[in-house]
This record gives C-alpha cells, structure tokens and sequence, in this order.
C-alpha cells in the first residue's frame, strides 16, 4: 500500500499545472503517464535479467530496450508543457515503431509482435480525440504496409539469433504495456463516474435547496423533469406534474403565453420569460385551491433536439405591490380629475349666483339714480333670492359630501311610514314639474309596511333623485315614483323618459362632479354632487343602488333598502355604498318595473 500511495504521489506531482483544477483533464493525465511509467520501469528492471541470461546484448536488443524508455519521454514531455494530443500522438508513434522494429528483427508480417499493431489505435483512444485516433490509425497501418511491402519485396533481414527471446520480451512488455492502458481506461472511467455522481449529486442537492423550481421540456412543452421545489411552489407531486401535468395547472387565459415562450426558446435558443397564472393546491383539504403569479425563464438546451430548461419563481407579492401601485396610481389620477372638476363646476356654480347677487344689489342702491319702480325692486329682490338659495344648495351639497366622505355622517333611523315621505317630496317639487310641463306621478303599494331608517337622509336621496329626473326630461315628459316590498327590502324606483346616459358614462355616474357631456351640452347645469350624495346615503343604510339608461329613452333609478336599516347596516358594517350598473336595452323596459297605474300630482 505504501508503494502504490508513492506511486500515486508521484503521478500527482507529474500532473501539468494547468491540468490540476479541472478533475477530469487530471485523471486524464494521469491515466496517459501510469502505464507508460510503469512499462518503462518494467524494462529497466528486466534488463540486468536479460544479460545475465544472453549476455551482451545486439544491437537492435538494445535498440528496444532504449525504445521502450521512450514513452519516459513522452510522460515528462506531457508533464513538462501539458499538451494532451501531442503527447498522445508521440506515444502513438513511439509504440508503432518499436512494434515494426521487433516485428522486422523476428520474421515480419508474421511475427507474433506485428499484432500488436492494434494496440496504437486502442491506446489512441484513451484521449477522446478524433485527431490523435485517426493520427494513430494512420502510424498503424503504415507501419503495417511497411512490413507488408518488405515481406512481399524479400526485403527482410534474417532472423538474429535469439530472435525468439527477443520476440517474447516484445510480447511481454506490450502485454504489460496493454494491461497498464486497461487499468489506465478503467482509473479513467471510474473517474468519470465518481466526477458525474458527484456533480449529480451537488445538483440534485442544489435543485432541492432552492426555492425556485427547474424544469426540462421537450419538444412538445411537455415535462421531462422538474425539481423537487415544484412540490412546495405549487403544492403538485413532482410525478403528477411531468407530461402535461404542469401545463393544465396553467390559468387557461394564460396557456397561449406560456407555450409560445417555450417554442420561441425551442425554436430561437434565445433567453425568455414569460408570467402566468397557476393553480396551487393547499395540504390542507379545508383550504381551496387558488392562483399563484409565477415567472418563467426559458433557454434552449445545447445539444439536444428541441429540449427547454426553465426556472419558475413565485412572484405572487410582486405582482400584487404592482397592481397595489396601478390602483394608488388610478386613484390619484382619479383624485386629480375629481379636484379639476371640482374647480371647473364650482366656478360655474358659484360665480353664476354671486353675479347675479353683486348685480342686482347695486342696482338696488343705485334705485334712484336707475328710476327703479316697486315691481322691478321686488323682481330684483327675487332674483337676489333666489341666487342666495342657489348658493346655499350648493354649500349644502359640498358640506354633506365632506362629512359622507369623511365618515362623519350619522344616520339616526327611526320608523315611519314610507309613502307619507314620497307624498311629501312629490307635493316639494311639483311646482318645479308643472312650470317644466312635466308630469309627474307616484304609486305606493297599498300595504307597504313602516320603514325603520333615517327621515331627513331618506328624503334628500328621494328629492336629488326626483330633481335630476326633472332636470333632465325635455317639456312633455314623464316622471314617476314608486315603492313596493320585496321580501325583507323595499323598492324604491324613479324613472323617467328624458335625454339619457350614454353607455359609456354609466360607469361614472355617481362619482363626485362628475355630470355626463349630454346634460353640459343642454344646458343642464349642476355640481354633480347628486347622485354621489344619494350612492352614499343608500350604502349608509345597508342598502344597494343600480341605474339603467340609454340615450333617448331615458332612465331607471332603483334604491333597494332593508326595512330595517338599523340591523343592516350594522351586520354589513360596509359605509362605503354599492352600485351595479347595468344597460337599458329598450325604452319599454325602463318602465317595466314601475308600478302602474301610477297617481298624478298636478
């Protein structure tokens, strides 16, 4: 043992510096130097042998033996300037010219030592090189050819005496010689196993130890393997997600993407990622199933026909800071938009009144100067009046918006009879209808049971939404009113045949100073505080608001509130109001739910 270990030692130290990092170039030179110095040494130590039984030697027996010192030579020219192929193609040359010198010397073609003519090319591919294999075929057959040619032409020399001996000792060193690059072949290849278990096994551990997850997949996009990280990525068996397994998991909106991300690597053997949703199973059964983001990158794999390696990354709490920062980034616009309306209306809205007031005052003041009359001061006056209510609505309107927006709002319900609240609004605002020649009409159901909610916020979403439906129907129109009961709701609805929403408005109606391009352009003005006031007055009350319109048919407001808005309210314990939006197909249908015949208000 302590010989093989210097040995061992000594073939290490032999190894060229630049061959020392890499394991497998090491065991490759070492594989080339082993038996080389091993048939050497072999010869040396036979050499005092031979003399003591032939005496002095030939001249062609000492030729060999100083030829099989040759591959010393080749073994420290390798040590000395680490140039694999070379050295290999040295010894190839070395070994073809001492088999043809010896096969010369003991009867040519046919000598026993011109069989080992084969051993060039077996020894040539211990160094995985096409070159040095081809190179040593060619010394072989050359060499082969030569002692042919010399056969045929009885150009060989006669057999020295002791041609026999000198034969058996080329068998024999070449038959060492052969059983060093044997042993050289299988060192080598259990190198190589050791080095690939090795290296699998630092992957495999890799592969487990990472979060993210790698995959290979063929052509097809199928699974051929994924690491075991795929099980807690996406709670699937490794073996449940080879094949097609990984890829029906995939949201099916986003399977398109992910099987052109894998063809276009397949295809270009360009890098690529691709994210998409997948389904993710929970271990514990209570729990369901749910989509997670992943990100996916994409290479081709050299070699290989088609084959994909990917990396899936969870990239779920990423994705939703982004959609975090899409919807504060929406909200802010949203903000800026509000403020500008907000300024644009309320400089309408506020200088349209306050002119009018400035106006008409100093014509009051300066009554003597204008010769004023009694009828004109009191219009005047009127005018005055009228302005300063304007101006108080709109105050009103924009404080009761802060405080709902604020929370500060507190509903106090109480119980009353729902229809005396409708009478009443209704008998507010007829004189409004009838100076706009507008019908207006209500119907209550007859056994309509008391509604526990709050009076004064109640009647202020009634009249908003009865003022907006009389602002915006033309002269010979239509409003109506009515309630009914719907199980444990009531169903307030007002409608009426005016101008209309566009559909693509109607998601907007109800924002705060939001008003329609269709109402500007008639010259229906507002602050568009309205319906935002109502949408949040109906959410306050545990109650739901949907609108229905079209442009030229008219529109649908219907209010579903809880008999008891007290208990609803506080089991939902949601301020903010809910509106679902829906389209009117017809202009029957807008009034397909009002209750009818209706009661007029003159």
């Amino acid at each position: 043992m302590g010989v093989l270990k210097l040995f061992h030692d000594q073939l290490d130290a032999l190894v060229h510096p630049s061959a020392q990092s890499d394991p497998v170039t090491k065991a490759r030179h070492r594989a080339f130097s082993a038996p080389r110095l091993l048939g050497s040494l072999v010869a040396l130590v036979a050499f005092p042998a031979f003399l003591a039984l032939r005496g002095a030697p030939s001249v062609t027996e000492l030729l060999v033996f100083c030829w099989l010192l040759a591959p010393i030579l080749t073994s420290y020219y390798l040590s000395r300037t680490g140039r694999y192929e070379t050295a290999h193609m040295l010894s190839s040359l070395a070994l073809a010219t001492l088999v043809t010198t010896v096969a010369v010397k003991t009867g040519g073609i046919h000598s026993v030592a011109a069989i080992w003519l084969v051993v060039v090319p077996l020894e040539a591919a211990l160094s995985a090189s096409r070159r040095v294999v081809v190179a040593a075929l060619a010394a072989a057959l050359a060499a082969a050819g030569l002692l042919l040619f010399l056969d045929v032409a009885d150009l060989l020399p006669a057999p020295e005496q002791g041609a026999g001996a000198l034969a058996a000792l080329g068998v024999v060193s070449a038959s060492l010689y052969a059983t060093g690059l044997a042993l050289g072949a299988e060192s080598l290849s259990r190198t190589d196993f050791s080095l690939f278990r090795s290296e699998d096994e630092r992957l495999r551990l890799l592969a487990r130890s990472m979060s993210d997850a790698i995959g290979r997949h063929g052509r097809n996009g199928a699974v051929l393997y994924v690491s075991p990280a795929a099980e807690r990525l996406i709670g699937a068996s490794v073996t449940d997600l080879h094949g097609f397994g990984l890829f029906n998991r995939v949201h099916i909106a986003d399977r398109p993407a992910y099987m052109s991300a894998l063809a276009n690597a397949a295809a270009q053997g360009d890098a690529c990622s691709v994210e998409f949703r997948i389904r993710c199973d929970s271990d514990d059964p209570a729990v369901p199933a749910h989509f997670i983001w992943i990100e996916m990158r994409c290479r081709a794999i050299g070699g290989t026909a088609g084959e994909v390696v990917t990396v899936l990354r969870d990239v779920t709490e990423r994705k939703e800071r982004e959609h975090a920062r899409e919807a504060a980034h929406a909200d802010a616009e949203r903000g800026a938009a509000a403020k500008g309306r907000f300024l644009a209306v309320m400089s309408h809205e506020l200088r349209t009144p306050l002119n009018a007031i400035i106006g008409f005052s100093d014509m009051l003041i300066n009554e003597k100067a204008m010769a004023l009359g009694p009828e004109r001061r009191q219009e005047y006056a009127g005018l005055i009046n009228e302005s300063g209510h304007h101006l108080l609505a709109v105050v009103n309107d924009i404080l009761a918006m802060a405080k709902l927006e604020t929370g500060e709002f507190e509903i106090r319900p109480e119980p009353f009879a729902l229809a005396a609240i409708v009478g009443s609004c209704c008998d507010l605002l007829a004189l409004k209808a009838r100076d706009s020649g507008i019908q207006l009409a209500f119907n209550i159901e007859a056994d309509l049971p008391p509604v526990n909610a709050d009076k004064r916020a109640l009647k202020q979403v009634l009249i908003n939404l009865l003022s907006n439906a009389i602002k915006f129907t033309d002269r010979g129109g239509h409003v109506t009113v009515g309630a009914r009961r719907n199980g444990a709701d009531v169903i307030i609805a007002v409608e009426d045949d005016g101008i209309g929403i566009r559909e693509a408005d109607l998601p907007r109606v109800g924002d705060p100073f939001f008003q329609s391009p269709d109402c500007r352009d008639r010259g229906r003005d507002g602050t568009g505080l309205g319906l935002s006031i109502v949408k949040a007055l109906v959410g306050l009350h545990g109650g739901e608001l949907s609108i229905a319109s079209r442009i030229g048919a008219g529109t649908r407001i219907v209010v579903r509130l809880p008999l008891d808005c007290e208990s609803a309210a506080t089991a939902k314990a949601v301020v903010k109001p809910v509106a679902t939006v829906t389209r009117l197909a017809t202009p029957a249908d807008a009034v397909s739910e009002a209750p009818m015949p209706v009661k007029k208000r003159a």
